[in-house]
Order: structure tokens, then C-alpha cells, then sequence
């Protein structure tokens, strides 16, 4: 392994009912303010229990955030928040909500005269952000425990990311009960965003860490084994409950201390986005399987360890176990109805090959545990996802 700092200050409150301990984990003397998406919140009973905990509180609203984050809407909080100095926030939805909380929290420290968008293009460090907190009701990101955040712009047809320690929530209040009115697509995404956010971290190459990669296979396995409990109508506490978990466990920054890590399923699947309007986590079901087929030689040691660990195959024919890996990958996608081929977006494979390919080589974009996935291979790879 090589050296490694770890570092989560998020403290998860997580369980039945826990909605109330708002009211004394929130700080009583500061202008609170919540934000929220569409108002699903509103409809399923999330809004009224926040606001019960916060009872007695100066709370002030933010709704409209997108599913993917816009920065033209975050800027828009960013104005509220200044005009009427806010001094914590508070997410309450997904993934998306979270990461543009942890936009605007960023961008309300910079200096006037300072463009905000250099957060995300990395030309303006965070080094400070406005405290933060999250009450999850879409499991699938992490963001709930990480210092990550992906925004899209509008103007520009853009989706990038940013990370800091700043942004990290302060604490985060999970109750697998608020998931039970989610439209099970939404169920179904989180599942596989979770599941290749593992993959990300882990599918690169041996690199002596054999406790990281025991927790990857483990949360791999805990995603296989609780995704149909977790789609089934009505909803199973438990089954919910080990779903809401290991999607924190995904992506909360101990699976990847000390590994190589790829993360080239991502940089693809947000230009999909960005192009195509898909979801995140449909992006990256489209994307994962043809990555790893293009990329065997590159990750093979790893492939057969996955091939074997996960998937329980036989690897004496080792081309065999690893093509088996990657179809019994789609064939786990299917089973719980996640498409894995552009073609059932109607979007032409050619023509997304030709867009990122173009965007790749104007930014001079190289992805993957050792930089292999340039213009040139993300646009192979499109084209085996037609």
C-alpha cells in the first residue's frame, strides 16, 4: 500500500425515526438553510418531519435542484444565501441535492470577484466552505459521507466534479423508512451507482492491499444479495436498511486509501450526460461493462480476481472467466431492469463515440488507474456499448 491519510469528520446518524434528532443536532443559533429538489419531500412526509425537528429554528427554503445539479440554479441559492447571510445548510433529498449543497457552501466563501466555476474546473481550491449537513432519502452516491461533489452546467452541456475536505457534511441522518416511496427505477440506480463506485476503486490492479480488497468484494456481494429484496413492493425494512448502508459504505473514502483507483466509467458516463440527459447511474451501467471488456489486458489480474471472489468462477480457462464476469455484471444490471447498451436510449453509438472523443481531446482528458483511457479509447468504448 502505499502511504495514506484517512479523514471523515461525518457523523451518521442512521435509523428509524432518526428525522427528530434534528433538533439537537442542528446549531440553534444559526439561519438554516434547507434545500431540496423537485419536492418529492413535500409529498412524502420528509418535509414535515424536518421541520417538526426544526421547530423553533430561522429556517429558510431552497427548492429545484435538479437530478443533475445545475450551476446556473446553485448560483441562484449562492445569491439567496449571501442576501439573507445563511450560516448552515442543509440538504434534504439525494445525492444531487447534496453535491450542489456542497457546491453552494464553496462557492458562498469565494471572494466577490471570483468565478465560482473555477471550483469546478480546479483552477480555484476550496479551502473553505459554509458548514453542511444532509438528511439522505435516495441512497447511491456516498455524498452523504464523502467530500465529493458533480455539477452540470447548462450553458455549456459540461458535467464535472470537485472534492475538498471543506465540504464534508458535518453529520448525516439516515432512516431507511423515508426510501419506502422512492419509484423503484430511482431504487434501481442507486443500486448500481453503488455498485460502480466499488468497482471503480477496485478493479484496477493488485497492489498488496488485501484488506481494501476483501471490503470492496464484500460490499459487491452485499449489493448482489440485498438488490431484489431491495426492489420489492412493499418495502422491506431490512432489506432497505442494508441497501441505504452499503451505499454509504460504497464511496465514503476507506475502500480506495492507499490503492490505485480508475474512475474512467465516470469521466465517460457524466459526458453521456452532459450530451444525453441520461441519468447518472444509467451511464454508468452503459459504460462499465464495455470499459472492462476493452480494458482485459489492463485490468486481467484483476478481472480474474473479481471473476472468482464475486462471481464464484472457475478460472483455470482465464479469457473464459473473464468474459463470464463481465456478461454475469450485465446479466445482475438486467435483473433488476438496468440497461446496458446505448441502443435502448435511442442514442446512436457513432455519433457519442465522436462527441467525447472531440471533448476528451480538447481538454486533454487521460483516464484510468494509469491514465490509458485517452480520446481515442473512450470512443472505442462507446462504440462496443452500441
Amino acid at each position: 500500500m502505499d502511504n495514506f491519510e484517512f479523514y471523515n469528520p461525518t457523523r451518521i446518524v442512521f435509523g428509524k425515526g432518526a428525522i427528530a434528532r434534528l433538533s439537537e443536532l442542528a446549531p440553534k443559533k444559526k439561519r438554516i438553510l434547507i434545500t431540496y429538489g423537485g419536492g418529492s419531500i413535500k409529498h412524502n412526509g420528509v418535509y414535515e418531519q424536518v421541520m417538526q425537528a426544526l421547530s423553533g429554528f430561522e429556517v429558510f427554503e431552497f427548492g429545484g435542484i435538479e437530478p443533475n445539479p445545475l450551476y446556473e440554479t446553485l448560483m441562484k441559492a449562492v445569491k439567496l444565501v449571501k442576501t439573507n447571510d445563511i450560516e448552515f445548510l442543509l440538504s434534504v433529498g439525494g445525492g444531487s441535492v447534496l453535491d450542489g449543497t456542497k457546491f453552494i457552501a464553496a462557492a458562498v466563501c469565494l471572494p466577490d470577484d471570483v468565478d465560482p466555476w473555477g471550483i469546478l474546473t480546479h483552477e480555484t481550491p476550496v479551502t473553505e466552505a459554509m458548514p453542511l449537513a444532509s438528511v439522505l432519502t435516495l441512497p447511491a452516491t456516498g455524498s452523504e459521507s464523502n467530500p465529493n461533489s458533480v455539477v452540470s452546467r447548462a450553458a455549456t452541456n459540461e458535467k464535472l466534479s470537485f472534492a475538498a475536505d471543506a465540504v464534508y457534511p458535518v453529520f448525516s441522518i439516515l432512516d431507511p423508512e423515508v426510501t419506502y416511496t422512492l419509484p423503484l427505477d430511482q431504487v434501481r440506480n442507486g443500486i448500481v451507482d453503488a455498485y460502480v463506485h466499488v468497482m471503480e476503486q477496485y478493479l484496477t490492479y493488485p497492489h498488496d492491499a488485501p484488506l481494501q480488497d476483501r471490503q470492496a468484494e464484500a460490499i459487491l456481494q452485499t449489493t448482489i444479495e440485498v438488490a431484489a429484496k431491495a426492489m420489492q413492493t412493499p418495502p422491506d425494512y431490512r432489506a432497505r436498511a442494508a441497501y441505504m448502508w452499503n451505499a454509504t459504505q460504497a464511496l465514503n473514502m476507506l475502500i480506495n486509501r492507499g490503492v490505485p483507483q480508475d474512475w474512467a466509467t465516470h469521466g465517460i458516463g457524466h459526458e453521456l450526460t452532459a450530451f444525453y440527459g441520461v441519468a447518472h447511474a444509467e451511464s454508468l451501467a452503459l459504460v462499465e461493462p464495455a470499459l472492462m471488456r476493452h480494458q482485459k489486458e489492463t485490468k486481467r489480474a484483476k478481472l480474474l480476481q473479481y471473476a472468482q471472489r464475486v462471481w464464484q468462477l472457475d478460472i483455470t480457462d482465464e479469457d473464459a472467466a473473464i468474459e463470464q464476469a463481465i456478461q454475469k455484471t450485465e446479466d445482475f444490471y438486467h435483473s433488476i431492469g438496468m440497461p446496458t447498451r446505448l441502443s435502448d436510449y435511442n442514442i446512436d453509438a457513432e455519433e457519442a463515440a465522436a462527441k467525447v472523443e472531440a471533448r476528451f481531446a480538447k481538454r486533454g482528458t487521460k483516464l484510468g488507474e494509469h491514465g490509458q483511457v485517452d480520446a481515442q479509447a473512450a470512443a472505442e468504448i462507446l462504440r462496443m456499448a452500441a
